[in-house]
């Protein structure tokens, strides 16, 4: 069914591959139809804990591919028919917020993990922002490019990348787009773990599989819900819908498994999450 990507499937973890290596993974419309729909299907299957994104070859991703962004600028680009790939992943009751655009990258109900292993320019440095962790590998070069290709912070960059480095740092990057290399991510604060060549993909699946063994999947769903939702409201609202929320998880039968296990001291037995 896929073309641009390759999608494999490992206990607990989903591993999403952008395999355009020869164009440094830039990004089609096909291939972000296939990342839509592979991300629909990690959610929906029940040995999926986490997901993980990331690049073949020497590239994450470059952005959108120079020849389809020609076509669209000059207005001959030809639709493909892409309805067998339609898919709605995310959490809809986040609300309308989380279903703009690549928003959706926000809802989706598992942990979604950037495993970033070189070149990550323009949307792909979007969707690099939009995943809930970072793992960076040293050598891995980002760039924002916008303003090198006269265009503005797109897709919710504006909104999240103040929020991880902070207003100014933001501008910094998004102004100059100039390049910068793993080791300054992290400083910057855009990379949650920094790892030697070739290692972000095992680390990825190791963080997981770690989560898999010791948390329950629901908890984790619904912390990432309330991190995103919480950033718009205010504190009073965010307390209000956590103290609703937290009735509901005494009720879980992960509550009683969690307090059970720690009483037993065993290792949980948290149920998988499948829609």
């Amino acid at each position: 069914m896929y073309k641009d990507i390759t999608y494999a499937v490992e206990d607990p973890v989903a591993v999403i591959t952008m395999n355009r290596p020869d164009r440094l993974n830039a990004f089609t419309t096909r291939m972000l139809a296939e990342i839509r729909h592979a991300l629909a299907a990690a959610e929906q299957d029940a040995a999926v804990v986490g997901i993980v994104l990331t690049g073949a070859g020497r590239g994450f991703c470059a952005g959108m591919d120079m020849g389809s962004l020609d076509n669209l600028s000059t207005g001959s680009a030809q639709t493909e028919d892409l309805s067998t790939l339609d898919a709605s992943p995310g959490d809809p009751e986040l609300g309308p917020n989380f279903q703009v655009t690549f928003s959706y990258l926000l809802s989706i109900r598992k942990p979604l993990i950037a495993a970033v292993n070189g070149a990550c320019a323009g949307l792909g440095f979007v969707f690099a922002m939009l995943a809930d962790l970072r793992i960076v590998e040293r050598q891995a070069k980002f760039a924002t490019s916008f303003s090198q290709r006269g265009l503005i912070a797109e897709h919710g960059v504006s909104w999240v990348l103040p929020r991880l480095i902070g207003a100014g740092k933001a501008l910094d990057l998004l102004w100059s787009a100039r390049k910068f290399n793993g080791e300054e991510a992290e400083r910057l604060g855009l990379a949650e773990r920094l790892v030697d060549a070739g290692e972000s993909v095992e680390t990825a699946k190791e963080y997981i599989a770690e989560l898999a063994a010791s948390a329950s999947p629901t908890s984790l769903k619904v912390m990432k819900a309330q991190v995103y939702r919480h950033l718009n409201m205010p504190l009073g609202d965010a307390m209000t819908e956590t103290n609703e929320w937290m009735a509901t998880s005494l009720k879980r039968e992960d509550f009683k498994e969690g307090v059970r296990s720690f009483i037993e001291r065993r290792p949980p037995a948290f149920k998988r999450l499948s829609l």
